[in-house]
């Protein structure tokens, strides 16, 4: 992979195994539904799912 140009990163990212990480997933995701913004996030979320790499 380096011969290709990339280099290797390390991402720390929340353990979804840890107990209590359900609840907290969920209270945050209560809390984007219902905010005056959700509309719009779920468009951005939409679009960038759209975008081909290729």
């Amino acid at each position: 992979m380096r011969e290709q140009g990339l280099r290797p990163v390390q991402v720390w990212v929340p353990d979804t195994r840890r107990p209590g990480f359900p609840a907290e997933a969920r209270r945050q995701s209560l809390l984007m539904a219902g905010s005056e913004y959700a509309e719009d996030d779920q468009a951005f979320v939409d679009a960038i799912g759209e975008v081909d790499a290729g």
